[in-house]
């Protein structure tokens, strides 16, 4: 690797580096604020909080990192150019693929770790991510039940405790449940406390009452106990077996998922299989923004008014490459026999950018070639 390599991949590579964890930063904490409802209502320490944001990175830099990769390479290149940087070692006999090596050698490393990061840490990350929110939202042994304030449990489910001692006792219970909204109803008991069974989160409560209004007379029952029990699960999905989405699945449960659920649904297999595929071939869309980037500066002139339409020229090509390819991932799901367009799209912008800077340095050696008499 010779200096003017080493010289722009280190550019390239800390450039890279910025912007990637300055995308990351505001994506995760923009999707930090899905947790807020966990913290407050269900008692989430910073810890986890931490960890389960951190537990999503993986899926951030699957799309961060082509995206930093194509910014950094458009700003180096075209502030290169505008040092006249690149006229002098052009001029010096570096070739137009000198010129662009230390850009596809970074793409290609950001297409190594896009495989690692596709095919096994997004499924593993995001599948234990998932069960830790699954957990959470379902396990009531998670719940922070606040002293003094009324705690939406779930929904449609409302608690209140006056006091909760350190061994785990409830007083001053109020529980008000209106799941059923043609009969709500309000139990009130002088102490209580929460169990998980098998079945579920429950309360069982001691010395109250059960008060309920009858929607038809409008008259008020009362139901005196000395032990009740209150069931906490909002519905049967809490007791349930979790179903994996895609994203947690492995490309060869993927591509065999007819196999390892055969009742489903037959339009939710699309998505299924889209996802195995988008695995293989979203890795390629570094490379792809890199040529297109590449194609534009540099398999051009050098000239600072027409540099400002090229970097405008590569940035719209990439965008509509990301546009379509977003829009063919659903239209594949609805149609599998149109597959090979995800490929086809992958691929034909690397081919294409690669062919037309081929084209450039054959048209600028034909230029510069000698007249002979």
């Amino acid at each position: 690797m010779n200096g003017f390599t080493k010289y722009i991949l280190r550019q390239l590579f800390v450039g890279m580096i910025l912007v990637s964890t300055g995308l990351t930063c505001v994506i995760w904490l923009s999707q930090s604020l899905r947790f807020i409802e966990m913290i407050v209502n269900r008692g989430l320490s910073a810890g986890m909080f931490v960890y389960l944001t951190v537990l999503l990175l993986p899926n951030f830099l699957v799309i961060v990192l082509p995206i930093a990769l194509f910014t950094v390479v458009v700003f180096t290149y075209s502030k290169l150019i505008t040092d006249r940087e690149l006229i002098v070692m052009r001029a010096s006999g570096l070739s137009q693929f000198a010129i662009a090596k230390p850009a596809l050698i970074l793409a290609l490393l950001v297409v190594g770790a896009g495989y690692a990061l596709n095919l096994y840490l997004v499924p593993q990350s995001y599948s234990k991510f998932r069960e830790l929110q699954w957990d959470i939202r379902y396990s009531y042994g998670h719940i922070l039940l606040r002293e003094g304030a009324f705690n939406s449990v779930a929904d449609g489910i409302t608690v209140y405790v006056r006091q909760r001692t350190n061994e785990g006792q409830l007083l001053g219970l109020l529980v008000h449940d209106q799941r059923d909204k043609n009969a709500p109803f309000t139990l009130m008991a002088a102490k209580g406390a929460m169990v998980q069974t098998d079945e579920g989160a429950r309360v069982i409560m001691f010395n109250g009452n059960r008060q309920g209004i009858d929607k038809k007379t409008n008259k008020l029952s009362i139901l005196y106990f000395d032990r009740y029990v209150f069931d906490l699960a909002s519905d049967k999905e809490s007791t349930e077996e979790r179903f994996r989405e895609p994203r947690e699945r492995t490309l060869g449960e993927l591509f065999n998922i007819r196999t390892i659920k055969p009742n489903m649904n037959p339009k939710e297999y699309g998505k299924f299989f889209v996802e195995g595929h988008k695995r293989i071939v979203s890795p390629l869309a570094a490379l792809s923004f890199t040529l297109i980037g590449l194609a534009c500066l540099i398999a051009s002139s050098f000239s600072r008014r027409t540099q400002t339409r090229q970097v405008i020229l590569a940035i719209s090509l990439m965008v509509a490459l990301q546009g379509s390819s977003l829009g063919l991932e659903n239209l594949v799901a609805k149609h599998l026999q149109f597959v090979p367009l995800l490929y086809i799209l992958g691929l034909v912008p690397i081919f294409l950018g690669y062919g037309f800077m081929v084209l450039w340095q054959l048209r600028r050696r034909r230029n510069i070639e000698p007249v002979t008499a």
